[in-house]
């Protein structure tokens, strides 16, 4: 039954592989269940609200992908967009605290639907020029990375200079330090898993060393008291409009679209899934993370994208959505787990070497920026500078997307660039002129 329902013999694989693939890609983003609580945790969420909001996110899309669209593809809250929500929409803004940053993505997740219903999403990601995605990928990279250094104190603030290196004798730097070792080596040697492995050998030593403490291990989930964590729908909306959201509703669209539809092209491509330059099935897969947006947002959760960490899980040979589902029901065992997850996003040493290599990794789409042409490069530049430096992810686009079609007006090429960039440039330059950001 399970053969001919993921259609197994089609694609050249079998049950027992696809558990394995299942297993493998679980082990390479189980880090996801640690490491959102303490990103949103420092915008005010309470840690239980985000585990289970992980999760049940996590599942929602993840079995959405397995069954609707059969791909071995795995959906969960994105890094950088869980940054984004907790340090620049709640961190930045005193006047707007976590539910209705909830409901700005809620919005964002509904308009996520309606765009993956129709051939716009499609065209939107065809408008926008590539080395501006390039930039956004490589700029939440370094945003990234400068966060996991200042969660621990290997980075730290300073009157001049406003950051300087931080007290490399701390117990946390220390910490911290050995864990990137640790996990670099891991990754170096190419075990599968490594990001999750890294912050197991890094707890067992904070626990050997008086750092880290904890009593039980296993619990019963804490379920959602509420099914709309901001109020309800309509108080979603009216609040994007009250508090001016329009420019965090679509930084959230905007990042989300172009992250999630890379990540499933690139798995798919590596999986041979593609049939020339399409993706079968399209439509139900990029379906997976909006919907999943939204419940998760209804929760208490940032964004969800899929997970370049499910490529693991197509090297070990998954194919089918099979590989998907195993993916799911880990994720619901991990449920179960919430003290032991509790008591390791208390010591931000552990969990911040991944947000560290992560960092590197998205850094990876620097070489694909085209450097020899100012009018593509500046923009794509001002992007990956101004994100970490702002503390803003919306900011770094906002300048891209308006830099970028004046340098091409000035060179006259002002035909090469999409109307659709014309647009956003304008939006852009309205919210960072009149609006609060």
């Amino acid at each position: 039954m399970l053969s001919s329902f993921f259609k197994l013999k089609e694609l050249g694989t079998t049950v027992k592989t696809e558990i394995l693939a299942g297993i493998t890609t679980f082990l390479t983003m189980v880090y996801i269940v640690v490491v959102n609580p303490i990103i949103l945790h420092s915008a005010g969420v309470p840690f239980d609200t985000v585990f289970i909001a992980t999760i049940i996110a996590t599942v929602v899309g993840t079995l959405w992908m397995a069954l609707l669209a059969n791909y071995p593809i795995a959906i969960a809250p994105g890094m950088g967009l869980n940054a984004y929500f907790a340090f620049s929409v709640v961190g930045n803004n005193t006047n707007i605290d976590y539910r209705i940053a909830f409901g700005a993505v809620f919005v964002a997740g509904i308009l996520f639907v309606i765009l993956s219903l129709t051939p716009f999403r499609e065209k939107l990601i065809e408008a926008i020029p590539a080395n501006l995605k390039h930039g956004i990928t490589a700029g939440i990279g370094l945003f990234i990375a400068f966060i996991g250094m200042r969660l621990t104190g290997i980075i730290v603030a300073h009157p001049d200079n406003l950051v300087a290196l931080g007290d490399l004798h701390s117990p946390s730097v220390l910490l911290a330090l050995g864990g990137l070792a640790v996990t670099l080596i891991l990754m170096a040697l190419n075990v599968n898993g490594a990001l999750f492995f890294g912050m197991i050998i890094t707890g067992v030593i904070a626990y050997f060393t008086g750092m880290l403490k904890f009593g039980d291990i296993v619990a019963s989930p804490n379920l959602p008291k509420e099914l709309f964590i901001f109020g309800d729908p309509i108080t979603a909306f009216t609040d994007v409009f009250q508090y001016g959201l329009y420019a965090v509703v679509f930084s959230f669209l905007l990042v989300t679209i172009f992250d999630t539809t890379g990540t499933m092209v690139g798995v798919a491509e590596q999986a041979g899934l593609m049939k020339g330059n399409k993706m079968p099935r399209a439509r139900q897969a990029l379906l997976a993370d909006s919907v999943a947006t939204t419940v998760g947002a209804a929760f208490g959760t940032s964004p969800t994208s899929a997970y370049i960490e499910s490529s693991s899980g197509v090297a070990a040979g998954g194919r089918s959505g099979l590989t998907s589902v195993v993916v799911a029901i880990l994720f619901i065992v991990a449920a179960f787990f919430a003290p032991l997850v509790s008591a390791i996003s208390g010591l931000s040493a552990i969990t911040a070497p991944t947000l560290i290599i992560v960092g590197s990794l998205m850094l990876g789409s620097l070489s694909k920026i085209n450097w020899n042409e100012l009018d593509e490069a500046f923009p794509a530049f001002l992007i990956i500078l101004t994100m970490p430096l702002t503390s803003s992810i919306a900011t770094g686009i906002a300048l891209g997307f308006i830099s970028y079609p004046i340098l091409k007006i000035v060179k006259g090429k002002y035909k090469e660039v999409p109307i659709l960039v014309y647009v956003f440039a304008v939006l852009f330059f309205y919210q960072l002129a009149f609006l609060p950001h």
